[in-house]
């Protein structure tokens, strides 16, 4: 499983606006890395036990999980410039907030709790449609490429962040911090309000928000692929936590100034980009499971060397290892779950896939965060370390799937013929679709196998039941039927098949002796005069 290379991994620079934002990301998530700085440091400096620090990770990630859906389908049904310029000038508003009230020195533990979850809130509805934002700013050649970059600037940012926050805490306090992490919006607000998004076209209906987060629940239920990166990337995500959750409380117990927390935080990141830059030849050598299982059985011997170490140095050294194993990981099951999602719900699934993603990680720090209150912070980090070793294990059962399948649109069905007020009241429904075929007599056993993984393609794209069914007077006819909820949501599935349907379609037909028919016919009701 070994991606195609960009032919240049600077290439998409030449694009303007990708590159503007580029640059303006470095800066906001420089000042969002000295916000969490701040934050966890404040959160010691009030002089809260290991639970509270725990809880600000927890704080931090619990939005993405109780916001993932909903910000999903607005991703997907919105304008996603407009969802982007919201959500910035929501979270710039709640660091000036924070900025203000530590200032006036009115600031507890709870307050801090609650104005961290609410800018975490405005980042969780605006991840899904920022993410898939990429593929409409540079070419399908260049994506790979505009990823790495992406990835590079986000270390970056981690590396230069929490550096630039522990000196600044150190010289002027932690509410210096925050207002350095409200300046850090504007650059991105006036990128994205300068620029010119093209207008999308659609031919089908617009979907409901409502009928949006259900066709997505839909899409990763009837797509096994993504349910394996969803389940690998969850149980990693709770025992690798410990890391972050607990990483205050060990930086703070090895050194008592806010720079020693940022200089560990500052060399995860750096670890992080020459782990990026390495990834790129290993790609080239090794699988994509042989590589994320490696970056995992790495980030477990990472989390149990912070359990026996007592100096900042050595401890600096490992967190440079931490950030490489980390970006291999996170880079390599992000990449895959992008590429495994069609555009029509990319934003969905993407979401999904931070729902998972961020609810296992908040549910793990408050889960270690509890541990090392009661058993000691090495205790937990131990645990913790053996765990994220042996979820290595799960690729003997549950391997990443491949992520070369062409999955854009192929519309090829014919668009059934309408009579009557159908046409006007696409609503209507729900619709039955009825596939007649006549089988090859020798065929069927294959037929009937191909079917059924033909029928989780139609419940994935929109059926909420389906069948196949035999004659029992010819021997060699088969009915396959299909409910859809409404006539609208059958002409989205019209537009949701892929290219990569295209050998299971073949193949269905060459067990066949004949043309399929297809009828559809619609509830029957009748409006009261």
């Amino acid at each position: 499983m070994k991606p195609t290379a960009s032919p240049s991994l600077w290439r998409p620079l030449r694009v303007t606006i990708f590159r503007n934002l580029l640059i303006a990301d470095v800066i906001s998530d420089a000042g969002a890395f000295m916000q969490n700085v701040g934050a966890a440091w404040l959160m010691v400096s009030l002089g809260a036990g290991p639970i509270y620090v725990a809880l600000t990770q927890t704080a931090a990630s619990l939005p993405y999980f109780l916001l993932a859906l909903p910000a999903g389908s607005a991703g997907d049904i919105v304008d996603r410039r407009k969802l982007v310029l919201f959500t910035e000038s929501w979270m710039m508003g709640v660091a000036l907030i924070l900025a203000i009230l530590t200032i006036a020195g009115v600031m507890s533990p709870w307050i801090l709790l609650v104005l961290t979850f609410a800018l975490s809130a405005g980042d969780a509805f605006e991840a899904p449609a920022w993410r898939a934002i990429l593929p409409e700013l540079v070419s399908k050649e260049d994506l790979a490429a505009a990823s790495a970059l992406n990835g590079i600037e986000f270390n970056l940012a981690r590396a230069v962040g929490p550096a630039l926050a522990g000196a600044i805490i150190s010289v002027a306090g932690v509410a210096a911090a925050f207002i350095a992490n409200f300046v850090s919006f504007f650059g991105v607000i006036l990128v994205v309000a300068r620029w010119k998004r093209p207008v999308r076209k659609r031919s089908a209906p617009p979907e409901s928000f409502s009928g949006a987060t259900v066709a997505a629940i839909r899409y990763v239920r009837h797509s096994p692929v993504i349910l394996t990166v969803l389940l690998r990337t969850g149980v990693v995500m709770f025992f690798t936590s410990a890391l972050f959750a607990l990483l205050p409380t060990v930086s703070r117990s090895v050194n008592q100034h806010a720079t020693g927390y940022g200089l560990l935080l500052g060399c995860f990141g750096g670890g992080a980009i020459i782990g990026a830059l390495v990834m790129q030849s290993a790609r080239n050598r090794w699988s994509t499971e042989t590589i994320v299982s490696t970056g995992v059985v790495s980030l477990g011997l990472v989390i149990l060397a912070m359990s026996g170490l007592h100096r900042l140095s050595t401890l600096a050294a490992v967190m440079l290892f931490g950030g490489a194993a980390w970006v291999i990981f996170i880079s390599l099951i992000s990449a895959l779950i992008q590429n495994l999602a069609p555009d029509w719900v990319r934003a969905r699934v993407l979401a999904i896939f931070i729902l998972v993603y961020q609810g296992t990680y908040a549910l793990g720090t408050a889960a270690w965060g509890a541990v090392a209150q009661r058993s000691g912070v090495g205790t937990a980090l131990v645990y913790a370390g053996v765990g994220t070793i042996v979820t290595a294990s799960i690729a003997l059962f549950a391997q990443l799937p491949d992520s070369t399948a062409d999955l854009s649109p192929w519309n090829h069905w014919r668009m059934p013929v309408v009579i009557g007020e159908v046409g006007t009241d696409v609503d209507r429904g729900p619709v039955l679709v009825s596939v007649e075929y006549t089988v090859i007599p020798k065929r069927t056993a294959e037929f009937v196998d191909a079917m059924h993984e033909y029928g989780r393609v139609r419940r994935r794209d929109g059926a909420y039941r389906w069948a196949i069914f035999r004659d029992t007077e010819v021997a060699d006819r088969y009915l396959e039927i299909f409910l859809v909820n409404s006539w609208a949501e059958h002409l989205r599935q019209h537009e949701r098949q892929t290219q990569a349907d295209r050998e299971l379609e073949g193949r269905i037909s060459s067990y066949l002796s004949g043309e399929p028919m297809v009828r559809h016919l619609i509830d029957a009701y009748v409006p009261e005069t």
